[in-house]
């Protein structure tokens, strides 16, 4: 199973080509995607987006939140700005999620590389 961040879905759905959106591709193709809660808020956030692409979405077998997810979430982030690098809230609990399941992650946000340093937190390549 592997996870994608929204930057990821958003080229995926526009049709734009790179490696993580091939990788988005074949995963999608062999049902082997999961959602990160944070990522599906953020997708059904767009107000232009179509019904029936939300709709595939929210068919995805979505990551559970666990018991203690938010004081994790909140300790990773505190963990990346300790190592004075930028920790958007959103993008600490997509990794936390991600981590929390053994989930790897497909990103084209290089900023996610930070919470590879500061948790076990897999990009995909």
């Amino acid at each position: 199973m592997i996870a994608a961040d929204t930057s990821t879905w958003i080229a995926y759905l526009q049709g734009d080509a790179g490696a993580d959106t091939r990788l988005l591709d074949r995963a999608v193709a062999g049902r082997q995607v999961v959602m990160p809660p944070p990522v599906l808020t953020e997708l059904l956030s767009d107000p232009e987006l179509r019904a029936d692409v939300a709709s595939s979405f929210l068919d995805l077998p979505l990551l559970e939140v666990t018991a203690g997810y938010w004081r994790r979430s909140g300790a990773l982030r505190a963990s990346v700005l300790a190592l004075g690098r930028k920790a958007r809230l959103g993008d600490a609990l997509i990794a936390q999620s991600c981590v929390d399941h053994g989930v790897a992650l497909i990103t084209r946000d290089k900023a996610f590389i930070a919470f590879t340093k500061a948790a076990n937190l897999d990009l995909a390549p």
